[in-house]
C-alpha cells in the first residue's frame, strides 16, 4: 500500500486549521496542524510533509517570512491562504516562492482540489522517459525534463519543478508563441484556479536565474505571451 501524502498545515485559528484537516483526513491524507512559523520550520524537519498550507498571518513569524526560509533549503509545494485578496499580496507571495495563493473565506472543496493540483504537478517521475531523454539544448543551456536539472555555462541551476517545467515546455517550441492562458493550461493544469499573472511571475524568476543569450532568449511578446526566441537552428 502506498504511503499517505503528508501535509502541514501552519494556521493560528483552531476552527479553520481543524475545518481544513478534516476534509484532507476524508481524502486520506496525513494531516498535521501548527499554530506559528517557528513550529512550522521545526515540524517541517520531523514530519517531511509533502505539502504546506500557510497561513499569511501568524504570530512572530509571519507566513511570507516562513515561505522564505523554507526555500532557502526546500521546493516542497507551499500553498498561502490569506484574508490578504489584494494583487500586491498575491504576487508577493508568488514571487517568495509559494506554489499557488488562497483567499479566505474559501470553499473546503476548492481547497482540496487545489492541494490535489499542486501535489500532482510538484510529483517528478523519473522514469518515464523509456525512449530516451526529454532534454533540450542550446548554447550554453541544456534543460533536462527527464532528471529535472538545468545546466547554464556548465552549472547547475537550482529551480522549482514548475520553473523548469515552463522553461522545458517554451524551449521545445523554439520561436512559437503561447499565450499565458495555454501555459497555465500545459504547466499547471486544467483544474488550476490561478489567473493568468503566475505565469509572469514565474518568467520573472525564469530571468533572474537565466540570463538573455546572444542566441537565444525569453521573449515577452506584447499583448499575447511568451516565446523562447532562437536566432537560427538551435
Amino acid at each position: 500500500m502506498a504511503a499517505k501524502q503528508k501535509i502541514l498545515i501552519v494556521e493560528d485559528e483552531q476552527t479553520i486549521a481543524e475545518l481544513i484537516q478534516l476534509h484532507l483526513s476524508k481524502e486520506c491524507y496525513d494531516v498535521k496542524i501548527v499554530p506559528d512559523g517557528e513550529q512550522a520550520l521545526q515540524e517541517f524537519h520531523l514530519f517531511h510533509p509533502n505539502l504546506i498550507l500557510l497561513d499569511l498571518m501568524l504570530p512572530g513569524m509571519d507566513g511570507y517570512q516562513v515561505c522564505r526560509e523554507i526555500r532557502h533549503f526546500s521546493d516542497i509545494p507551499i500553498i498561502m491562504i490569506s484574508a490578504k485578496d489584494e494583487t500586491f499580496d498575491k504576487v508577493l507571495g508568488l514571487e517568495l516562492g509559494a506554489d499557488d495563493y488562497i483567499i479566505k473565506p474559501f470553499e473546503p472543496k476548492e481547497l482540496v482540489a487545489r492541494v490535489r493540483a499542486v501535489l500532482r504537478r510538484f510529483q517528478i517521475r523519473p522514469n518515464t522517459a523509456s525512449n530516451g531523454e526529454k532534454c533540450v539544448t542550446y548554447t550554453d543551456l541544456t534543460i533536462n525534463l527527464t532528471n529535472y536539472s538545468v545546466t547554464y555555462y556548465d552549472q547547475p541551476v537550482e529551480m522549482p519543478p514548475k520553473e523548469l517545467e515552463l522553461l522545458y515546455f517554451l524551449a521545445s517550441s523554439p520561436n512559437q508563441v503561447f499565450t499565458r492562458e495555454q501555459l497555465l493550461d500545459h504547466i499547471w493544469g486544467y483544474e488550476y484556479m490561478g489567473d493568468t499573472r503566475t505565469v509572469d511571475v514565474h518568467i520573472k524568476r525564469l530571468r533572474g536565474k537565466i540570463k538573455d543569450h546572444q542566441d537565444w532568449a525569453l521573449a515577452t511578446v506584447w499583448g499575447i505571451g511568451y516565446k523562447f526566441e532562437v536566432k537560427g537552428k538551435p
